[in-house]
């Protein structure tokens, strides 16, 4: 299990996501992404993403 804090990478966001691995998280972190904060997952948000991913 994977976990992910946005405010990580968003300072003030409180969204946490969980997921089985990598791929599950990106594809919440988009659809988040996109809806809350009005951006784009481009190569640099998923580095961000991935550097602060840690194990659950």
């Amino acid at each position: 299990m994977k976990a992910f804090r946005c405010g990580d990478v968003v300072p003030g966001c409180t969204r946490e996501f969980t997921g089985a691995d990598r791929a599950e998280i990106l594809a919440q972190v988009a659809e988040h992404a996109r809806a809350d904060h009005h951006v784009e997952v481009d190569p640099a948000l998923v580095r961000a993403v991935e550097a602060h991913l840690r194990d659950r």
